[in-house]
This record gives structure tokens, sequence and C-alpha cells, in this order.
């Protein structure tokens, strides 16, 4: 809701660089998206590296 109301502002004032902005978005999000995904795959594979780390520790502390 504050991201629209903030795009109504620059409406008002600017209304070129609000109607560039609405169309661009979906673009640039598009362009982004394979970046996201490498960062979930890349988060993914340091959680699992710690906690193979971790295993002994935590095998030790359960006996």
């Amino acid at each position: 809701m504050f991201k629209f109301l903030l795009w109504l502002i620059l409406l008002l004032f600017c209304w070129p660089l609000a109607l560039a902005a609405l169309f661009l978005y979906p673009l640039i999000w598009i362009i982004l998206l394979p970046f996201r995904l490498v960062g979930i795959a890349v988060d993914g594979v340091f959680d699992l590296i710690g906690a193979l780390f971790k295993l002994p520790g935590r095998i030790i502390k359960g006996i």
C-alpha cells in the first residue's frame, strides 16, 4: 500500500516518470529473477555445508 501511495505522489509531480516506472518495473523484475534464484541456491548450499560441519557435534551432544 505504501509503494502505491508513493507512486501516486510521483504521478502527481512527474507523470512521465511514474508511467515509465510502471512499465519498466516488471521488465526489471524479470531480468533480476535469475540472480534471485541463484542467491536462494547458494544460501541453501551454505546451509547444507554448515549442517554437515555441525553434525558431529550434534551426534556427540545427543549421546
